[in-house]
């Protein structure tokens, strides 16, 4: 039997490379979809703050 740990350092690592690749696509987009892209994630986050 293999087990497998999963650290804190681990998960981490892999946010930090999941937000560096959003970030990097986002810089490819043209500046009317990137201003959609904030509005909605603005939206999300209000919603996620009444609840």
């Amino acid at each position: 039997m293999t087990l497998i740990v999963y650290t804190i350092e681990m998960a981490y690592a892999h946010m930090r490379s999941l937000q560096e690749l959003a970030n990097r696509s986002r810089a490819h987009q043209p500046q009317a979809a990137r201003r959609a892209d904030e509005a909605a994630a603005r939206a999300t986050s209000r919603r996620a703050r009444k609840r």
